[in-house]
């Protein structure tokens, strides 16, 4: 038999269908429909799968089955496809949690802070683009009006986007989330939906519903709902801040402190937290800016409404949206991350470096106020600023040259994603693209 509150949740629902869902290492969704009268085999055994069919889980065409071990704990219905629900899944291998698998990865992490007492809360911030095909395929925004050079806020925008923005935010709240505001970012077509912060596990669960039901909806009428980090070159790109605090068993923010003489309210745990953020900063982009299209977004410069909102430089700083880690009073907000990355791995590699800083004891050289981006590459340099990585490239070699994250992650999940990643940046790098052929065939 099922839990009564697992076999409540399906009566009160009508869920015939179960997806039970887990991620490959890209973070991109995976599923089987599951009749319901399956749903205990899952629970208990797992949904097959052939392993060598998905991305990043070290197995090969021999290799034994990927079994996807339901938590019932985590079913919801699916409000965009009535009749169905989905549980969340961590992959088994010969009886045993699958290293390969990242929200087990996660976990592992989320278990060092509970053996201390604490626990991460994240809030996520996913920024994403409304976009359509036209008869010849080619992206258009889905509202053409929507064309200000400065389009952050704009009612209009807001507006004319209200019926996707409505379903989706509707369908969060079905599944409770709590949905405090919506708005027009700083792209056309841009927008980003605010909901309540959870510990870092259900966050990550969240997000992936959250990119699960946009992009069906957005399908639903027409649309493509873009999660892509930077689809326009001349405009900002869409980012997935972290809102970072750890609590205590007592659910005391241990991240706040009222005393701190800087005014910005951080106790000495979130320094040496944020001092830990800062050290591995270019290894964690490979995590969390982790496609070729990221480092269009993380470039050094401006775009056409004045700022890119992400970050270029590894820097700390007060209400300082222009560095790497911000300080809303009394917690961190970490702006690295971009809306197309694995939030499992992003939050398990969040708490390897936070802890890092933590144990060491380090400690912030400098707090940088400034808009950094007003600032040229020499006066930051003269501040002792260093520079994020600028390709997939170099974050791949980041990752490489720093042992914390294999050493804390695992050799297994840490390894096959660079082995990937490096195959992505070389595809990349021998592709062809239109401004070569406009600037070479007759260039010579």
């Amino acid at each position: 038999m099922l839990p009564a509150e697992t076999q409540r949740i399906i009566d009160k629902h009508g869920i015939k269908y179960v997806l039970a869902q887990f991620v490959d290492i890209h973070g991109a969704a995976k599923t089987k429909s599951v009749p319901i009268c399956g749903l205990k085999t899952v629970a208990e055994e797992g949904a097959g799968f052939a392993g060598f069919a998905i991305s990043g889980m070290g197995m090969e065409p021999h290799g034994a089955d990927f079994m996807a071990r339901g938590d019932l704990s985590t079913l919801t219905p699916v409000p965009w496809q009535p009749g169905y629900g989905r549980v969340v899944c961590v992959g088994h291998v010969d009886g045993k949690p699958h290293p390969y698998d990242s929200r087990y990865v996660l976990q592992q992490q989320v278990q060092r802070l509970a053996d201390k007492g604490w626990t991460l809360n994240t809030g996520l911030e996913p920024e994403f683009n409304l976009m359509r095909r036209d008869e010849q395929g080619t992206l258009q925004l889905v509202d053409p009006s929507d064309n200000l050079d400065k389009p952050c806020y704009d009612y209009k925008g807001l507006s004319r986007s209200r019926e996707f923005l409505e379903k989706l935010t509707e369908a969060l709240q079905a599944v409770d989330f709590e949905v405090y505001q919506i708005d027009h970012e700083d792209a056309n077509g841009q927008f980003e939906i605010n909901y309540t912060y959870s510990d870092a596990l259900t966050s990550a669960d969240r997000f992936t519903f959250f990119r699960m039901a946009a992009g069906e909806i957005a399908n639903d009428l027409g649309m493509i709902c873009s999660f892509m980090p930077k689809p326009d070159p001349k405009r900002a790109g869409n980012g997935m801040h972290f809102h970072l605090s750890i609590s205590s068993a007592e659910n005391k923010n241990l991240f706040h402190d009222a005393s701190d003489p800087s005014g910005m309210g951080l106790s000495k745990m979130a320094y040496h937290f944020a001092a830990g953020l800062l050290a591995h900063g270019p290894a964690l982009c490979a995590f969390a800016a982790p496609t070729v299209n990221s480092y269009k977004r993380l470039v050094v410069g401006q775009s056409l409404s004045g700022a890119t909102w992400a970050p270029a430089f590894i820097a700390f700083g007060a209400n300082n949206r222009s560095a790497m880690v911000r300080v809303p009073y009394g917690r961190l907000e970490f702006r690295l991350p971009d809306a197309g990355c694995n939030p499992y791995l992003v939050s398990a590699a969040i708490i390897a470096a936070g802890l890092d800083g933590i144990d060491r004891q380090l400690e912030i050289d400098h707090v940088c106020n400034e808009n950094l981006y007003s600032l040229s590459l020499e006066e930051i340099a003269a501040r002792g600023i260093k520079t994020l990585p600028q390709s997939l490239k170099e974050a791949c070699d980041a990752l490489q040259a720093d042992p914390l994250f294999a050493e804390v992650l695992g050799p297994q999940i840490v390894g096959e994603f660079i082995k990937l990643k490096r195959m992505e940046w070389v595809e990349y790098s021998r592709h062809v693209s239109d401004w070569e052929i406009k600037r070479y065939t007759e260039f010579f």
